[in-house]
């Protein structure tokens, strides 16, 4: 038998391909467990409108990245055996033929980096040969076959590791994982601008690959990249046709037009083709006026109402629907996207009604950041708080949130205290109609999808708990809640930030 080695490590995703975990790819899998290594196994590069699946890679921060192929070849195999290599197979790097692979990974880093990427190192799983066996192969097999680069069934993980680290000396001036991964899996990469891409965790990677089926349900912490990992997981179904109509569900059309804007950062960074047509962000008031116009009733204007007639007639809005902030939008309008996914797939994130499915445990609010308490009065204080902020702060990187009263109260007092502009927030206009490049002053109802490194907080104890919880989320370096008399609200807050600094 003689083996002529052609270019086949990328499969399609029409091909059969999935790696299952065997004993040899756990023990390569668990080399992360105790280093620095990121391994993934059977994940897709999207390119184009293509999806390659690679069975196995490891991303090394001293030596860049690992690429591995799976051969089934026995001792039987391959004991009679003699190989060459085809012609025009070229390896810059290593003697293993793996072409395809290099030419999409430095198409990738081409397209979104601009330059060739980084260096790639060859490998073979070999889960049916041992390194004896190996011993007593054919020369020309040894030769276009080299040990170091073949992972054997015998193979222990010391043994393993060493033969990557064998591969190059280390380097400590690569690109991070999340440039080299977040540019080959564009499906984990959350792209937040053009000069900054963070790759998912596991939490988040795992969710955008699961199925969902029926009615499930995500919890997750604030600032847990929540948000992305919808719009992801939305860009992976659509790229793969999975879905053919997708909605996602904010509360207010600011907080929509916000995820919006991020989900065309996400697509520019991609650089792939799906049909832009077939996701939507809605409002409840936006959808449940799409059902009303379907049945050619009266539209609603600002109240979100559920008539009777919407829970009794069918509606085929999409096959899934994504419903953010759950736990922020009237109960009513979720029992309606129950019923009007009976034939589809529904997820709710925080529905606090709901058991969870999956679980974001992670968040990525800022650590160092202050909360600090001040009983007085707080429009005075809220003054004092803006001057004092002023003097190291731009204005837009202040947010006052209280009542409507005290919200105008302060838009007429800082018009007097202040050279800098104040805008008043109003979460049911677009993004468009607002200026957001100043100091704003916002409702608890209006606060969605904003954040700001300084956050004044008024007005705490009349309002939702669930708003005001959300609300202590929005500052990245300082949290002030001002009250005049303490209640229950202000107590807990109290006792969760100071059992947190202890």
């Amino acid at each position: 038998m003689k083996l002529s080695f052609l270019p086949s490590f990328f499969k399609t995703k029409d091909e059969t391909l999935i790696v299952p975990d065997s004993l040899l790819l756990k023990k390569i899998k668990s080399l992360s467990d105790n280093s620095d290594l990121i391994v993934f196994s059977n994940k897709e590069i999207f390119h184009h409108k293509t999806a390659y699946l690679i069975p196995l890679m490891i991303y090394d921060k001293l030596r860049d990245i690992y690429i591995f192929e799976r051969k089934e070849w026995s001792y039987d195999d391959l004991k009679n055996a003699t190989a060459s290599k085809a012609e025009g197979v070229e390896n810059s790097k290593n003697t293993l033929a793996f072409d395809k692979t290099h030419a999409i990974i430095k198409q990738k880093f081409n397209e979104l980096l601009h330059n060739d990427g980084v260096d790639i190192f060859n490998y073979l799983l070999m889960e049916n040969l041992s390194s004896d066996e190996y011993e007593h192969l054919n020369d020309s097999l040894q030769e276009i076959l080299p040990k170091e680069k073949i992972i054997f069934s015998d193979s222990d993980t010391s043994e393993i590791f060493k033969k990557l680290q064998n591969a190059a000396d280390e380097n400590h001036s690569l690109p991070s994982a999340d440039t080299v991964l977040g540019t080959l899996f564009i499906q984990y990469a959350i792209a937040q601008n053009s000069n900054e891409v963070h790759l998912c965790n596991n939490e988040q990677i795992n969710f955008i690959d699961t199925d969902i089926k029926g009615v499930q349900n995500l919890c997750a912490p604030a600032r847990s990249g929540k948000s992305y990992a919808l719009l992801l997981k939305s860009i992976k179904e659509l790229f793969q046709h999975k879905r053919e109509k997708i909605i996602l569900i904010k509360p207010t059309t600011l907080s929509k037009d916000i995820l919006h804007q991020r989900f065309l950062e996400l697509i520019e960074h991609a650089i792939i083709d799906i049909d832009l047509m077939a996701f939507e962000i809605l409002t409840p008031l936006e959808l449940i006026n799409r059902h009303l116009a379907k049945l050619k009733m009266p539209l609603l204007d600002e109240t979100l109402i559920i008539d009777t007639k919407l829970m009794q007639k069918s509606f085929d809005a999409a096959d899934i629907i994504l419903c953010d902030d759950a736990n922020m939008i009237p109960a009513q309008f979720l029992s309606y996207l129950k019923h009007i996914q009976k034939k589809g797939d529904l997820l709710f994130v925080n529905n606090i009604d709901l058991e969870s499915t999956f679980t974001f445990t992670k968040s990525y609010l800022p650590q160092t950041r202050e909360v600090l308490f001040h009983q007085t009065n707080p429009l005075a204080k809220a003054l004092h708080l803006v001057s004092s902020l002023l003097q190291t702060a731009e204005a837009n990187e202040i947010i006052i949130v209280s009542s409507n009263n005290n919200r105008k109260k302060l838009q007429d007092d800082l018009a007097f205290f202040i050279e800098d502009k104040t805008i008043t927030i109003d979460a049911s206009k677009h993004l468009l109609e607002q200026e957001l490049n100043s100091l704003l002053l916002t409702t608890y109802d209006d606060i969605f999808d904003l954040h700001a490194k300084h956050i004044i907080l008024m007005d705490l104890c009349d309002e939702d708990k669930e708003k005001i919880k959300y609300a202590c989320t929005l500052a990245e370096e300082t949290l002030h809640i001002l009250y005049e008399e303490s209640c229950e609200t202000i107590e807990g807050l109290k006792e969760q930030y100071e059992s947190n600094e202890n």
